[in-house]
């Protein structure tokens, strides 16, 4: 039996599905993320002692940092998924861009944004 050029379009429409319900899952999470970030938290430290808020303004801080950088991978995975739509939409979705071979449905499934094989992702290393 010859290998697979492309997945049928059954399989992509299966993909298709599975990304979409990642991605409304992400821009969610990206929300909450972005809510969290915007409102200040109603349990401030404006009525504690100085030597307290400072520690807890610290704090505060590297809590934002954090979900910020958080918020960034979010809008990356989702342009991610997005971008695999897009492949979809062209039924080039699931080929390897090194190889040109079709990358698993295994792996797909696990990360259903992957434009490399796992022989060409570990060539990278």
């Amino acid at each position: 039996m010859a290998e697979k050029d492309r997945y049928s379009d059954a399989e992509l429409e299966e993909f298709r599905d599975l990304i979409n319900g990642k991605l409304e899952e992400a821009k969610n999470d990206l929300v909450g993320l972005r809510n969290s970030l915007s409102h200040k938290d109603d349990h401030g430290t404006d009525d504690t002692s100085p030597s307290f808020k400072m520690m807890e303004d610290g704090s505060e801080t590297l809590s934002r940092e954090e979900m910020s950088q958080l918020a960034a991978r979010q809008e990356k995975f989702i342009t991610h998924l997005e971008n695999a739509l897009t492949r979809i939409n062209n039924k080039t979705y699931g080929l390897c861009r090194v190889t040109g071979k079709l990358i698993p449905k295994e792996r797909l499934r696990a990360v259903p944004h992957a434009t490399l094989s796992i022989e060409a992702k570990e060539a990278q290393s």
